[in-house]
């Protein structure tokens, strides 16, 4: 429990989460939102209505032009007592067509070879629920920079040539999903929300076309900060999102969020759980506390970050995670797996 005091504002609950609400075609998660029987669409509810933050960055739900299936969400938070009347999605790379084979596996126009992958345009998108003003004209969108112009871009290439081939590379963009600098205007001030979502850096061949692309879409945040695309945020800000790469464990190329992490800029709370802690695998090399995510295969691992600027105060910080046979908030073990494999990451913000 947080002490309360005369001069001590009430903090800013930021929290980050991969819903996994991705359905195989456009239309889908709002029907299954609608019809209000989904196990997985009550389970990511209860699990955001426990946590209760005040503004929070969604992974891994579908986009709709209208924001049909957000504000449906949204309607069904607001039942749960959970009220978000400040709400934003943007068009993400995910699904977007390109019409060129990206990937190199021969074929054009299948999901790998969209912008992101996406069965459809849309799926698996990104959005921000907030109880204060977002401030969406002002934001900065880096969805549609080119890889090749991100500067020290780290392209991929076979047997000494671009791969797929330099027509590919001239058209793929770096956002598997994208990339916002979205302020919301909280009562202890403008806060912007940097917020992202990497690509898994496996899925590929020894060109290690996507272990490279999750290297430079964590690259960028500090390539912003430096000023390099553009005027840097103000000191306020929060970088958050999914970025799909464990300190220590697990594939991809580890130095990118290392490196992010070590970055003094920012400052990592290391939110931990008691879930996390107890279900750690077997040769875990990082601390098994701090991971957000329960994969087959990959086990346990970090992915899912709320970094705070270096001048912000942090009061708080965890990942809603049980363990089996507790709980957390009220929320017990099977609820949070059946929401998503993700956990929510949360922090809690001084003025």
């Amino acid at each position: 429990m947080l002490a309360a005091g005369p001069a001590r504002a009430d903090p800013l609950r930021v929290a980050s989460f991969n819903t996994e609400l991705s359905r195989k075609g456009p239309g889908l998660l709002l029907r299954d939102i609608l019809r209000g029987d989904d196990p997985q669409v009550a389970a990511v509810v209860t699990v955001i209505a426990a946590a209760r933050p005040d503004v929070i960055a969604l992974q891994g739900i579908d986009y709709d032009l209208d924001g049909a299936a957000l504000n449906a969400l949204a309607g069904a938070l607001a039942q749960a007592g959970l009220d978000y009347p400040h709400r934003f999605a943007g068009p993400p790379n995910s699904g977007r067509r390109s019409g060129l084979d990206l990937d190199g596996d021969g074929r054009a126009d299948t999901p790998r070879d969209a912008q992101g992958y996406g069965r459809f345009t849309g799926q698996g998108g990104m959005a921000v629920l907030s109880r204060y003003p977002l401030a969406v004209p002002e934001m900065r969108d880096f969805t549609p920079l080119l890889w090749a112009d991100l500067p020290g871009a780290a392209l991929p290439s076979a047997g000494g040539k671009p791969f797929p081939g330099a027509g590919a590379q001239a058209v793929q963009r770096l956002s598997s999903v994208a990339h916002w600098d979205l302020p919301v205007d909280a009562p202890q001030g403008r806060l912007h929300l940097l917020t992202f979502h990497a690509t898994t850096p496996v899925f590929d061949g020894p060109e290690d076309r996507n272990g490279l692309r999750n290297r430079d879409e964590l690259r960028l945040w500090p390539l912003y900060l430096d000023g390099a695309l553009g005027a840097a945020p103000p000191e306020r800000f929060v970088l958050l999102g999914d970025a799909n790469l464990d300190p220590a464990d697990g594939e991809g190329r580890h130095e990118a969020i290392r490196a992010l992490l070590a970055d003094p800029r920012l400052q990592d709370p290391r939110p931990q759980s008691p879930g996390a802690r107890a279900a750690a695998d077997p040769g875990h090399a990082g601390d098994p506390a701090l991971d957000t995510v329960d994969w087959d295969g990959p086990g346990n691992l970090r992915v899912d970050y709320v970094l705070p600027a270096a001048g912000l105060q942090v009061r708080a910080a965890g990942v809603l995670w049980p363990e089996a046979g507790g709980s957390v908030n009220g929320i017990d073990a099977e609820t949070a797996a059946r929401a998503s494999r993700h956990r929510l990451v949360w922090v809690d913000l001084g003025g």
